[in-house]
């Protein structure tokens, strides 16, 4: 299994005759995505590698019975190809689109939350779920199938983590790039609820950076609610106070966002947070041995009250067996007790009719 994309997932590609559009879609075809549909306004009818393209969101998904799309169009044109996708019926948006305004994506969020429809990013790279559906502009090449979800604020930063995982072999169940903007669709704790809930995720990797509180928001669910091991890392650590580092999210305001108060909220719920990326394989690894340590101990002791208690029923079931068998072996004895006196009874008066018919003929005589 996996969290959000999988085998099912039927995909549009919002903006697939575009540059990255289409340079990323021979991608995620290449990689084994169903991509079902492109949407460009003003080229429907035509194809690319032989994808469909429409002139609209609900011509392709009325069409193709698409559930998710992906947009690769500019900033000016991604607020309405939000919209868009969440009328024609998506249930998932993953919106590559780099530099919408705040202002734009709190109406999204706002509208997005009353459709029920869940959106990754913008300003992200994506999501993969190795092995089954790459929808994003991850290399593909970098992942492998296996136990570990990951969950990132940054882009480039997850491939190098996710490269060192996998060169361990800890593969991924699903790697999602959540985005590095201050207003996102999904956040931290959206995937940390998916991760524990699915079956195949045994451990987490958490890729946080300056800016914000979501990686503090994101410890104190942790502590309360995921029972996984959880590995983080947070980048930025050197980065100056009121500097914007990369991302418009990854910026420290006075003493709001600082690397080391977010280290101390992971390391204060136990969880390990590593210095450099190439520390993450590490960790997770030892994280994963005590984990595994740990289960097997609750199996054992489960075991061990079920040993119990199935010892317990049958020395109950014996004493009951015990105590009928002592009250069956009375009954007899009573049963036997009194035939017994019945049959003494029986005799004596037998033999009183015998002395009395001899003494009554003795006379006679």
């Amino acid at each position: 299994m996996a969290i959000y994309v999988d085998k099912k997932t039927r995909v549009i590609v919002q903006g697939i005759t575009g540059r990255d559009g289409s340079f990323h879609s021979r991608q995620m075809l290449d990689y084994g995505t169903n991509i079902v549909a492109g949407v460009t306004p003003g080229k429907g009818g035509s194809e690319i590698y032989g994808v469909p393209v429409f002139d609209s969101m609900a011509e392709a998904v009325e069409k193709t019975k698409a559930n998710t799309s992906i947009i690769f169009v500019p900033p000016m044109f991604a607020v309405d190809a939000i919209f868009e996708a969440a009328r024609s019926g998506i249930s998932l948006i993953v919106c590559i689109s780099e530099g919408i305004p705040a202002i734009d994506m709190v109406k999204v969020y706002n509208y997005l939350k009353e459709k029920g429809v869940r959106l990754i990013g913008p300003n992200c790279p994506g999501i993969i779920s190795p092995g089954m559906s790459k929808v994003g502009i991850l290399p593909a090449q970098i992942f492998a199938k296996g136990p570990i979800g990951v969950v990132s604020r940054s882009g480039t930063l997850t491939y190098e983590i996710v490269h060192n995982l996998t060169i361990k072999g800890l593969g991924q169940s699903t790697c999602i790039g959540i985005g590095g903007d201050p207003i996102i669709g999904t956040n931290f704790i959206d995937c940390l609820e998916a991760f524990e809930n699915d079956p195949a995720t045994k451990g987490i990797v958490l890729i946080g950076e300056i800016g914000g509180s979501d990686e503090e928001m994101a410890a104190e669910y942790i502590k309360r609610n995921v029972t996984k091991p959880v590995v983080g890392f947070i980048a930025g650590q050197t980065a100056p106070p009121g500097k914007r580092m990369g991302h418009a999210g990854a910026i420290i305001s006075g003493a709001s966002g600082l690397a080391e108060d977010k280290i101390r909220a992971f390391n204060e719920v136990g969880i390990p947070v590593a210095e450099i990326p190439s520390q993450i394989s590490d960790l997770m690894a030892e994280k994963l041995a005590e984990y595994q340590k740990k289960l097997a101990r609750k199996k054992a002791i489960v075991k061990s009250k079920k040993k119990t208690k199935k010892t317990a029923k049958k020395k109950t079931a014996k004493k009951v067996v015990k105590k009928k068998a002592k009250k069956a072996i009375k009954r007899v004895t009573k049963k036997t007790a009194k035939k017994k006196t019945v049959s003494r009874k029986l005799v004596r008066k037998r033999a009183e009719r015998k002395t009395t018919a001899l003494r009554k003929s003795g006379r006679r005589k």
